[in-house]
């Protein structure tokens, strides 16, 4: 299984599935910040289909992604997760990594997506785990670009 480091070095297209509009929601600021490292970044929110964030449209669902999405990052419960994977898994060809942020685990949802030679990343987050394992700056620099 590969590092976290390789996870964040070959993905390029990130659906971000819970996006929010607004800035100080952390589905927001963790998107904001990948965008500004150079992905891809897909917002995946049935309340804001059809608006542009981060130079991408907003889809309301995983249906509706492009096949080129190699990676998600969920913003929701834990007991939500499972038929985000199931959907993921069924839709996207390309998926190569199941983020789930921090406070969120959920195993048999994890443990289908391994199956299906998905990678897991359950409890934590890329836009810490990026400047933790790059360098790039502080994780209070990070929580007020996040913010």
């Amino acid at each position: 299984m590969s590092s976290i480091a390789d996870i964040l070095k070959r993905s390029r297209t990130i659906a971000v599935i819970g996006l929010s509009h607004k800035p100080e929601r952390a589905s927001n600021g963790v998107a904001r910040f990948l965008h500004g490292r150079g992905y891809r970044v897909i917002g995946v929110n049935p309340g804001l289909a059809g608006r542009e964030m981060f130079g991408e449209t907003v889809v309301p669902d995983i249906a509706s992604l492009p096949d080129e999405v190699d990676m998600i990052d969920i913003f929701r419960r834990s007991e939500a997760v499972a038929p985000i994977v199931d959907a993921a898994l069924a839709h996207l060809p390309g998926l190569k990594t199941v983020w789930m942020q921090l406070g969120v685990v959920n195993e048999p949802a994890a443990d289908r997506a391994r199956a299906a030679g998905v990678q897991v990343v359950m409890d934590r987050c890329p836009a810490i785990e990026y400047p933790r394992i790059f360098g790039e700056m502080s994780l209070s620099e990070l929580s007020e670009r996040i913010a």
